[in-house]
C-alpha cells in the first residue's frame, strides 16, 4: 500500500477547503502547520507515548537499571549507559557502542523514555548509550545549546568509552524526529576542532528527522524555537555535506507528515549526490512514532538495518 502523498492534513481532510497563499513549495500556511505538527498525522500518538515509558521501565527491570554518567557541568547533561550483556560478548574486550539521540519537538523527552530501545542492542553484544540534554524552552529558544550538548556528549563517550567496555573506535549514532535533527548536525561537524577524529562515529542511522531548518523557521515551531539567520545555516545539516565523514542510514515512514517524508528524501538525496555513502530505508505504513518501535525490535525495519551497521547480529 503506498503512503498518502496530499499535503492536506487526514484529519482536515474532511471536506474541501479553500487555499490560501503559497508558504512553502504547493502548501499555504494551514498545510505547512499541519506538515510540521506530528498529531495531525498520528492521532495515536499518545498511546505510544504511554507506551514507551511502560515499555522503558519493563526493559530496565529485564536488563538492569543503566550506569549513569555526566558528561558537562549542568544537571542535565547526563546519559544512561547499557553495557553489552555478559552471555553476548564471546569473549570481547570492548564491544561497539550505540549512541541514542531522542526526539520531543525538542523540548520533552529523558533519556529514562528510551530505555526500551537498548534491549536488542545489548543482547546482541553491543552498548547502548542515551543522551539527556537541555530543551529549547529551557535553552530560551536557541537549538544552539541541544546541538552543542549532543556533541560534547559524543565526545565523552569516545574518551569514555573504556569506562563501561566499550570500544571508542567503533561508535554508531542512532535518532528519531528532533533527536535527528540535532544527530544530523553532530555528523556534518568538523570534529577536528575538538582535537577528535574526522570520523569519530563509524555509521548513524538517522530516522524521521529534519535537515533544513528554513520550511521549520516558516512554521509554527517558530513560536517556541527563536529562529534566526546563523541559526538556519548553522545547523542545517543538508548544507554541511563536506563536513560528513559517516555513512548514513536515513529512513522515514509512509504515514509521517508530507514534509517529514520530503525532509528525509531530500538529505538522503542530496548525500548520494555528495559521492557520500547513504541508504534510505521506507517504512511501508508506519507513522512517526510508530517508526521508532522498529528500532526496538531486531527484526525491525530498523532494528534489523542497526544491527546490521554495527556488525551485530539479531539474537
Amino acid at each position: 500500500m503506498n503512503a498518502p502523498t496530499a499535503t492536506v492534513a487526514p484529519s482536515r481532510a474532511k471536506g474541501p477547503q479553500q487555499k490560501g497563499p503559497i508558504v512553502w513549495l504547493d502548501m499555504d500556511q494551514r498545510e505547512l502547520e499541519d506538515a510540521y505538527d506530528q498529531l495531525v498525522y498520528a492521532p495515536n500518538r499518545d498511546q505510544l507515548t504511554k507506551r514507551r515509558v511502560v515499555n522503558s521501565a519493563a526493559t530496565r527491570a529485564r536488563i538492569g537499571e543503566p550506569l549513569r554518567f555526566a558528561y558537562g557541568p549542568t544537571p542535565i547533561e547526563g546519559l544512561d549507559v547499557f553495557r553489552a550483556l555478559p552471555a553476548s560478548r564471546g569473549g570481547q574486550a570492548a564491544g561497539p557502542v550505540a549512541i541514542f539521540v531522542h526526539g520531543g519537538a525538542w523540548r520533552a523527552g529523558s533519556a529514562s523514555d528510551y530505555s526500551f530501545v537498548a534491549e536488542p542492542f545489548v543482547h546482541a553484544g553491543g552498548n547502548f548509550v542515551v543522551l539527556d540534554f537541555t530543551t529549547v524552552d529551557d535553552a530560551g529558544g536557541s537549538l544552539l545549546p541541544m546541538v552543542e550538548q549532543v556533541r560534547r556528549a559524543i565526545g565523552w563517550v569516545y574518551r569514555n568509552a573504556d569506562k563501561f567496555g566499550g570500544d571508542r573506535n567503533r561508535l554508531y549514532l542512532m535518532s528519531h524526529s528532533s533527536g535527528s535533527h540535532l544527530a544530523g548536525c553532530a555528523v556534518t561537524h568538523d570534529w577536528s576542532k575538538d582535537g577528535l577524529p574526522r570520523d569519530i562515529v563509524k555509521g548513524a542511522l538517522l530516522s524521521s528527522g529534519m535537515y533544513d531548518l528554513k520550511p521549520v523557521r516558516l512554521s509554527k515551531r517558530s513560536v517556541y524555537v527563536k529562529f534566526t539567520d546563523e541559526m538556519e545555516e548553522a545547523l542545517s545539516a543538508i548544507r554541511h555535506l563536506d563536513k560528513l565523514a559517516t555513512p548514513l542510514i536515513v529512513s522515514y515512514g509512509t504515514y509521517e507528515t508530507p514534509e517529514f517524508q520530503r525532509q528525509s528524501r531530500d538529505f538522503a538525496a542530496a548525500v548520494k549526490a555528495a559521492g557520500k555513502p547513504v541508504e534510505l530505508l521506507v517504512g511501508e505504513a508506519y507513522n512517526h512514532f510508530e517508526m521508532l518501535e522498529t528500532l526496538a525490535n531486531p527484526y525491525g525495519l530498523l532494528g534489523r538495518a542497526a544491527l546490521a551497521q554495527m556488525g551485530l547480529a539479531q539474537n
